[in-house]
C-alpha cells in the first residue's frame, strides 16, 4: 500500500520544535520526515497546526472510571462490565491524543485482555502497557484489585505470575494511598525495604521494570535503595507534613529512577482547606527542587481515580509550565521522556523514521501557549486517523 503524508505548520518531534514539516507514514510506522521516500497517494495538509508524537501517559488506571464511585465499581463490577468501563476510558484517552497508556493497576489482569483487543483494532484505543493488579499487602492500598502478597516467597511468586502472563511492568505499593479506606495511610510504608528488594530483584531477573507507588518519604528512600525503575507520586509525606530534605533530593537526582509526577485531579471549584493548600505547596517545592537538580522527571495523570479523567494528561503540560517548567521540558515529559521510562522509546514519543505512526495535531504553538495541547485537530494511532 502506498504511503500517506501529513503536513503541518509546526512539529515537535519529542525533543525539539521545527517549522513546516511533512511526516510520511506507511503500514502504521513513520517512514520519513520532511521528505517523501515512498510514493504518496494522499497529502493531508493540517494547515496552521503543530504535529507532536502521540502522548505517553505512564500512569493510568483504566479500571477506575474517574467518578466518585470509581473504587466501588472497580471492586464489584463483573468482568464484562469492568472491561466495558476500561474500553471507554481507553477511547477517551486516545481522542485526547494519548496514544500509549501504561496501566499501573487493574483488577484480575483484565488489562491484558484489553491490550489484546486493542492490538487487533488500534484505531479504537491507545497501545496498552500493563502491570496487572498492583502488588500490595493483605488489606493494604488497593488490595481489592487482587494483588495482595506477604512474605518473600509470595512476593516472588507474584512477580513470576506477572511475567508468565505477559505483563510489561511490575507495580508495587510501597506506601499507603488515598483511595483505600481502613488501610495504611499514605505517609506510612507497607513493605519492609528487604521485601521491596525481593520484588525489584525478581522483576529485574525476569527483565521487567518496577514502578513503585511511594507517597511516604521512607518509601521513597526504600525505592531508591533497592533500584526501582520509576517512583510514582513522590510526594514526600510524613506523619507531620512534607519531608523532602536536600540530601534525599540530591540522591534522587543522581540516581537512575525516574520520578513520575502524577498531576492528579484538576481543581473543581470551592476553597481548598489551608492545611491541604500548605501541603500542596510543600510538595510542589520538593518537586521543583528535584527538577532544578536535574532529576529524570516525567508527567503522568493517575487517571481513573476520583475526578481524574483519562484525557487529563494534555493539561499536565499547562500546569507544569505554570509551575516553572519550560514548555519544551513539559512537552518532553509527556512524549519521549515517558516513552523511555516505559522502555518503548525506540518507537514511541518521537517523530522519526522507524517510529510508530502515533501522532497528535493541535491548533497553535504549544511552546508559546501550553493550553493549545487541548485544542486537538487530529489524532493518528498506528497510522489510522481516529479524530
Amino acid at each position: 500500500m502506498a504511503a500517506t503524508a501529513i503536513r503541518a505548520a509546526r512539529m515537535f518531534d519529542g525533543t525539539n520544535l521545527h517549522g513546516p514539516s511533512t511526516v510520511v507514514i506507511d503500514d502504521g510506522r513513520i517512514i520519513g520526515v520532511d521528505t517523501s521516500p515512498a510514493p504518496v497517494v494522499a497529502v493531508v495538509d493540517l494547515g496552521d497546526a503543530c504535529l507532536l508524537p502521540g502522548l505517553v501517559d505512564a500512569h493510568q488506571h483504566l479500571a477506575f472510571d474517574a467518578t466518585a464511585d470509581a473504587v466501588r465499581i472497580a471492586a464489584e463490577a463483573t468482568d464484562a462490565k469492568l472491561l466495558s468501563v476500561m474500553r471507554s476510558a481507553a477511547q477517551r484517552a486516545l481522542h485526547a491524543g494519548v496514544t500509549t497508556v501504561r496501566d499501573l493497576g487493574d483488577r484480575g489482569f483484565l488489562t491484558l485482555t484489553l491490550r489484546e483487543l486493542l492490538a487487533k483494532t488500534p484505531g479504537r484505543g491507545p497501545e496498552i502497557l500493563a502491570a496487572g493488579p498492583p502488588i500490595t499487602t493483605p488489606g493494604g492500598h488497593c488490595h481489592f484489585l487482587g494483588g495482595a502478597a506477604t512474605g518473600r516467597e509470595e512476593l516472588r511468586a507474584a512477580v513470576q505470575e506477572r511475567h508468565r502472563r505477559g505483563c510489561d511492568v511490575v507495580k508495587v505499593m510501597s506506601s499507603g494511598g488515598h483511595v483505600t479506606p481502613d488501610s495504611v495511610p499514605p505517609y506510612r510504608t507497607q513493605f519492609s525495604r528487604a521485601d521491596l528488594r525481593v520484588v525489584v530483584d525478581e522483576a529485574h531477573r525476569l527483565g521487567l521494570p518496577v514502578a513503585v507507588h511511594a507517597h511516604a518519604v521512607d518509601s521513597i528512600r526504600d525505592a531508591l535503595a533497592v533500584g526501582a525503575d520509576s517512583i510514582e507520586h513522590a510526594t514526600f509525606m510524613t506523619a507531620t507534613g512534607i519531608g523532602a530534605d536536600p540530601t534525599l533530593l540530591d540522591a534522587l537526582a543522581a540516581a537512575p529512577p525516574a520520578i513520575s509526577v502524577t498531576v492528579g485531579a484538576p481543581a473543581t471549584g470551592g476553597e481548598i482547606p489551608p492545611a491541604a493548600l500548605e501541603r500542596m505547596h510543600a510538595i510542589a517545592a520538593a518537586l521543583t527542587g528535584l527538577r532544578n537538580r536535574g532529576a529524570t522527571m516525567i508527567l503522568s495523570s493517575d487517571a481513573g481515580i476520583e475526578n481524574t479523567p483519562h484525557d487529563l494528561l494534555p493539561r499536565a503540560v499547562e500546569l507544569a509550565v505554570a509551575a516553572g517548567w519550560t514548555p519544551l521540558q513539559a512537552l518532553t515529559a509527556v512524549t519521549s521522556g515517558p516513552a523511555a521510562v516505559c522502555r518503548v522509546g525506540d518507537r514511541k514519543g518521537r517523530i522519526a523514521a522507524g517510529a510508530d505512526a502515533d501522532l497528535l495535531a493541535i491548533a497553535g504553538d504549544p511552546t508559546h501557549d501550553p493550553a493549545a495541547l487541548q485544542s486537538v485537530v487530529a489524532v493518528y494511532r498506528a497510522g489510522i486517523r481516529v479524530r
